[in-house]
């Protein structure tokens, strides 16, 4: 059984997520962040009070009791929006800035993309690739993708 960094986390009747911490006192809005989102989701999790400290530190996500663990991963779900990109459509220019035009598991949806610096290479051919307005997209495997997909994208990296 693991020692919980806090004594109580509920939700309010304003959907706001509330911390009890160890000495008893309660905040109101606190925000679970992530210390390494893309590459080890399941540790490391701060949970940021209002004031933009930190109240608590939970090393793994996954060894919390169910009740609070449940509860932060439907906070960081609704934080945490990063559509997978299924397929590239097309390309308005293979200069930047260019709009794209992509199908992703949300849907077909077209962005900018600023500069190829936008596009972050991480382990085992995965993408991860940042609209000017900040929407992050990932790619589970560029490798996987299809020939005319890999083909525009190859351009860009």
């Amino acid at each position: 059984m693991t020692t919980l960094p806090f004594r109580d986390l509920r939700i309010d009747a304003h959907g706001r997520l509330v911390l009890t911490d160890l000495n008893g006192d309660a905040h109101v809005a606190v925000t679970p962040v992530r210390a390494h989102p893309i590459s080890a989701p399941d540790e490391g999790l701060s949970l940021v009070g209002s004031h933009g400290h930190e109240l608590a530190w939970v090393e793994r996500l996954s060894a919390l009791p169910e009740g609070p663990r449940r509860l932060l991963e439907a906070e960081l779900a609704a934080r945490e929006f990063h559509p997978t990109l299924k397929r590239l459509i097309s390309v308005n220019t293979f200069a930047t800035p260019s709009t794209w035009r992509i199908e992703t598991d949300r849907g077909e949806v077209d962005f900018v993309l600023k500069s190829e610096e936008d596009i972050r290479r991480l382990e085992e051919g995965r993408l991860l690739i940042t609209s000017t307005h900040g929407v992050q997209l990932q790619v589970a495997d560029r490798w996987a993708l299809d020939k005319h997909s890999k083909k525009l994208l190859e351009r860009f990296l």
